[in-house]
């Protein structure tokens, strides 16, 4: 990834729901000018969600999703295609609901579940060059919804622009203002990052946190030094003045911590990823549940991404060893990566998750709202690093 391109996590996503065989491919492709997605007369094409990164004017960038048919009753496997499509809901920014015919439950039941999520939705009927005359479908959906329905034609390529300009205004209001740093930078700051060379990134590159945040520094016009753990300390004698932001990977924060100088602020990767993909207020406030574990608790450790267990792994090393070193070896700990997440988590005293930067914010955001709905803390990475070490106090936090 080069430091101009968007990762998908932080572009926006605009998912397409509809029945089966109702034009969503076909939409999709219109939308993008290509052919991303399969089309075929025969329903059932579209299985898993196919996702397609891409830059729309004036919007920016965004991911459109194509999703399976929500009337899919082929059997067992017609249910996990549903089953995927509703999963698709919690990283959904934007949806567009396209209409088939008068009798329209199951998209008024899918409304109802979006819109409950907070999701904007925007009503699309499609296959317009087969409408002829005026439409009793659009009659319904406005009586309905109180909105008027797009008329788009994916063969003609009509009513493109109406969709973009309405996926446009429906762009939630924190989507716009979201940045990785927050208040904690200043214009033209000296920070100082501390990035050990991660055995999960792939040769030769950085993992995504460090170099987004790099990133946002430069557009801050601020001096930013970059150095490993090993040679922090060498890196502080070369300046000729202490950073006014020193920003660690959380397995670092206690060593970084105990050489920092007095003046210079420190925050982790994490704990900035913790705000900006999540709600900081709400980790920090679940790290005090940490306090309450004992050797029969139940924790579960929550990764974004997927990848083979690795030596020293945060998540499957770090963490659980330095709980179980404070309440026991009996200290039971859960591992869930990736998309899946569990049913019933009301199982669990304590949830703590990673910075997610493979997420989208929205993902991250359906997580924390699932664990309230269960009555259960949850927090994150580095937050938790803080806090074992003693110093969660003491380290800055962006709003």
């Amino acid at each position: 990834m080069s430091l101009n391109e968007t990762p998908r996590a932080d572009r926006l996503h605009v998912a397409i729901f509809g029945k089966r065989n109702t034009g969503k491919s076909s939409l999709i492709n219109a939308l993008t000018g290509q052919n991303i997605s399969l089309v075929s007369d025969r329903p059932g094409t579209t299985t898993d969600p196919v996702f397609k990164a891409m830059e729309l004017h004036p919007i920016g960038p965004v991911v459109f999703i194509d999703t399976a048919g929500f009337d899919d009753d082929d059997g067992e496997l017609g249910l996990l295609r549903v089953e995927k499509t509703s999963e698709i809901i919690s990283q959904t920014d934007v949806a567009v609901m396209l209409f088939e015919d008068v009798d329209f439950s199951k998209e008024k039941r899918w409304v109802q579940k979006l819109e409950a999520a907070g999701i904007p939705v925007i009503p699309v009927i499609g296959k317009a060059d087969e409408i002829y005359g005026e439409s009793s479908l659009a009659k319904a959906i406005k009586e309905e919804m109180e909105i008027d329905p797009i008329f788009v034609s994916a063969l003609r390529r009509e009513g493109m622009d109406e969709i973009k300009e309405a996926i446009e205004k429906a762009v939630p209001e924190d989507f716009k203002r979201k940045r990785i740093l927050g208040d904690l930078v200043k214009h033209g700051e000296l920070v100082m990052l501390v990035m050990p060379q991660d055995i999960q990134a792939p040769k030769g590159r950085l993992i995504l946190p460090q170099v987004q945040t790099i990133r946002e520094l430069l557009d801050n016009k601020c001096t930013t030094v970059c150095t490993t753990a090993d040679g922090f300390i060498r890196s502080l004698k070369a300046l000729g003045r202490a950073p006014g932001l020193i920003i660690t990977d959380s397995q670092c924060f206690k060593e970084v911590f105990e050489h920092k100088p007095r003046e210079s602020r420190l925050t982790s990767f994490s704990v900035l990823f913790a705000a900006y993909k999540g709600d900081i207020h709400v980790f920090a406030e679940g790290a005090a549940a940490i306090d309450n574990l004992t050797a029969r608790s139940k924790v579960l450790i929550a990764e974004a991404c997927t990848h083979a267990p690795l030596e020293e792994d945060i998540g499957r090393e770090k963490i659980p060893r330095m709980l179980r070193n404070r309440f026991g070896e009996n200290l039971q700990i859960d591992m869930t990566a990736g998309a899946k997440f569990p049913s019933d988590l009301s199982k669990y005293d304590l949830i703590i998750h990673c910075g997610a930067c493979m997420f989208n914010r929205r993902h991250l955001l359906s997580r924390i709202s699932e664990a309230q709905a269960a009555g259960v803390a949850i927090t994150n990475y580095g937050i938790t690093m803080a806090k074992l070490n003693g110093i969660l106090d003491k380290i800055q936090m962006p709003e």
